[in-house]
């Protein structure tokens, strides 16, 4: 018995020893870019993840995601793993699509309008002011994807003119005003827990004035929200009620809403997508 032991230490000891001088090889999937923005007079950075043979195959177009929060250490890890998940053939949620994160410099700026001059932070973010100190710098972050962000990503990439922009929270409020004011820069939307308590609520009321003068282009819009306090739930079914509206008033407009009241603000994100993913799918289907 003691023989055993101690030629079973001995082999597990080479197994050890055999492993560790095993090299590693690092992972690559995806890679960023840096691009100059002259609308926001900064660099940006973005992160790019092409689908499975988008190299082999130099034909194909693909559709392209842009994901607002899109850093390493925002969401695009994760949403990564979901646009490949969604579009592997046997799950067949969503088409070979690339990926395109947005990282943030100044999130608080870019994702915001220029409020009016009562607005007052609300007490629940009293402990965040600083932080809002820039804040107002939408239109020009509008400008970068409009003019510089979507033609470098076309100029250097084989891209469809299917466009899917993904936004929660204050990329949410971004993501809602691009769809109001600028809608023809996408024709997919994924919108979930929009703040749109900015500025007293003065882009919700502008919501149906604004999807009354929208473009013919046909628009696919997916909302949610989960259990996230009153305010929140009550502005973004508001959101939902006009979207719902103008659905029915012409074709061109496909409108989803979902109340996920087991998700919340932190948890909501990955889960929608994937629900988004499918349902725009299976609408082309």
């Amino acid at each position: 018995m003691k023989k055993f032991v101690i030629a079973l230490l001995i082999s597990c000891t080479c197994v050890v020893s055999v492993a560790a001088e095993t090299p590693s090889v690092p992972l690559i999937w995806g890679h960023s870019q840096q691009i100059h923005s002259v609308s926001l007079g900064e660099d940006r950075i973005i992160n790019v993840v092409v689908p499975e043979g988008y190299n082999e195959d130099t034909t194909s177009k693909y559709p392209v995601i842009y994901l607002l929060d899109g850093a390493m250490d925002e969401d695009f890890v994760h949403m990564a793993g979901a646009v490949q998940f969604s579009s592997f053939s046997w799950v067949n949620r969503l088409p070979p699509s690339i990926l395109v994160g947005i990282a943030n410099t100044d999130r608080k700026r870019d994702m915001t309008y220029k409020a009016s001059a009562n607005f007052r932070l609300p007490e629940w973010l009293a402990t965040q002011r600083d932080s809002y100190k820039n804040a107002g710098g939408s239109a020009r972050f509008m400008e970068f994807i409009e003019k510089e962000l979507q033609p470098f990503v076309a100029k250097n990439y084989r891209v469809s003119g299917d466009r899917t922009l993904i936004g929660q929270s204050l990329a949410g409020l971004l993501a809602t005003e691009v769809l109001l004011k600028k809608p023809q820069l996408f024709n997919n939307y994924i919108i979930m827990s929009p703040s749109l308590w900015w500025d007293n609520e003065s882009l919700l009321r502008q919501a149906q004035p604004l999807l009354k003068i929208r473009p013919a282009q046909s628009m696919k819009v997916y909302l949610a929200v989960g259990e996230e306090g009153a305010e929140m739930v009550s502005n973004t079914r508001a959101l939902a009620a006009a979207l719902r509206q103008a659905s029915k008033q012409g074709k061109n407009l496909t409108f989803h809403f979902e109340y996920l009241p087991q998700e919340d603000h932190g948890s909501i994100l990955h889960g929608a997508v994937m629900k988004a993913f499918r349902l725009f799918h299976e609408q082309k289907k």
